[in-house]
């Protein structure tokens, strides 16, 4: 009996349904786009291991940083304890944020980060005495985490955390302020209600696995205003859109405005190790400091600021510094047009759209997605739909021939077995 099958008797899967479940594939290796599996069969990765893997796997600028760090220290705590990783880290990521976001707290997720810019948003009005202002505003279609405090900002009436109603603590939602009518309704909502808030959360131009739905830079900064006229924080995760997945280094860039704070993790380590990175304003900083520990932030994960992320972070940063990503990114947005396209005129398509080096075919439906990746594995890439979409997340430095064998399978896939 193989490793395989023998620990399936003891492993509990994300996002599956164990009675159903088939077993996963058996990955040995990975190098590049490429994921090889045990049987000798190499699948092109078309979503970067969710987006993590943003300069491929295995870069050696990477596996060497770690493997030094290994070597030297690859933990220590970071309560009463630095180390040179994480505090160069902190400088670099703060000198490439707009305004004053020069404070950075470490995690070891993104649902983590989210829950201590929460954190931050809400302790910082009670820190100054503001009573009452508790609640986060949040958006239909958005997700920020399966944790608790995450769940309860996503939406509501998102399957995955709909059971939860009843446990989450309730938090406002509303419609994405992009046409007249959601626009009225959020301007009223914060007319009335805004002196429960603290914050204002949102994934910039990108809802991700509310199922990748793009929307312009005038939401972010019609956001920004608000946020400003009414005295609130405005969050911008950007778990998913930093590090050059919407076409620019950090989503928010494209609008022109700042966020009070923002949230990184995934491509933060190019997919080498969990880190994650809340980052706020020094006005906010400044809500906690006082003579005495009431008022600090009392977060501490034991992983947080973990040495060997640190190094991976600091290697993945220099690749954005010396290697042509944005570029790269650009191409990749050209190549996602021009090859998805022909999608359009397929049948069950509803939608194709492409947003710096994203790619999306939504559908009328998608009944059995597990199916379908079985036939584009069948194809040789590694695609995940979910809800109604197949989407394409590759790495940057994925090459024009692997991107259209992955363009390539969806479109003959969707054409052979029509939805």
């Amino acid at each position: 009996m193989s490793w395989l099958e023998t620990g399936w008797r003891h492993v509990w899967l994300p996002y599956a349904q164990m009675r159903t479940a088939p077993l996963p594939l058996p990955a040995v290796r990975t190098v590049g786009s490429e994921i090889h599996l045990e049987d000798g069969r190499v699948l092109i990765d078309g979503i970067a291991s969710w987006w993590t893997a943003v300069h491929g796997y295995n870069h050696p600028h990477i596996v060497e940083a770690v493997r030094e760090q290994l070597e030297r220290m690859p933990h220590v705590m970071f309560g009463g304890l630095g180390h040179e990783p994480a505090y160069r880290l902190a400088t670099r990521l703060a000198a490439r944020m707009p305004g004053s976001l020069n404070r950075v707290f470490f995690t070891d997720s993104g649902s983590v980060a989210v829950e201590v810019a929460i954190k931050i948003a809400v302790q910082s009005r009670l820190n100054r005495g503001e009573r009452g202002r508790i609640k986060v505003l949040a958006f239909q279609g958005g997700y920020h985490g399966d944790t608790i405090g995450t769940m309860a900002i996503c939406d509501p009436e998102e399957g995955m955390h709909s059971l939860f109603t009843g446990l989450l603590p309730e938090q406002p939602v509303v419609p994405l302020p992009r046409d007249d009518a959601s626009i009225r309704a959020f301007e009223a909502y914060l007319d009335t209600h805004h002196k429960e808030l603290a914050a204002i959360i949102v994934e910039p131009l990108v809802q991700g696995a509310g199922g990748m739905v793009f929307h312009d830079a005038l939401v972010l900064q019609r956001l920004r205003r608000a946020a400003t006229h009414y005295g609130l924080s405005l969050i911008f995760d950007e778990i998913f859109t930093g590090f050059g997945r919407t076409g620019t280094m950090f989503a928010f860039e494209a609008a022109g405005v700042a966020p009070d704070i923002v949230t990184l993790s995934k491509a933060l380590t190019g997919g080498t190790s969990p880190l994650a990175v809340t980052i706020a304003t020094d006005e906010l900083f400044e809500a906690f400091l006082s003579d005495s520990y009431d008022t600090a932030l009392m977060h501490g994960p034991t992983f947080m600021a973990n040495p060997l992320g640190c190094a991976a972070a600091n290697a993945a940063l220099d690749l954005f510094e010396t290697e042509d990503r944005l570029g790269q990114a650009a191409r990749i947005s050209a190549q996602l047009a021009r090859e998805l396209a022909p999608c359009r005129g397929l049948k069950g398509v509803k939608d194709v759209r492409v947003l710096g080096a994203i790619g999306v075919v939504q559908m009328e439906a998608i009944e059995n997605p597990a199916a379908l990746r079985t036939k584009l594995i069948g194809q040789g890439v590694w695609v995940r739909p979910f809800r109604d979409i197949l989407y394409l997340t590759p790495a940057l430095t994925i090459s024009a021939a692997e991107l259209t064998q992955l363009t390539g399978a969806i479109y003959r896939v969707l054409e052979r077995d029509a939805l």
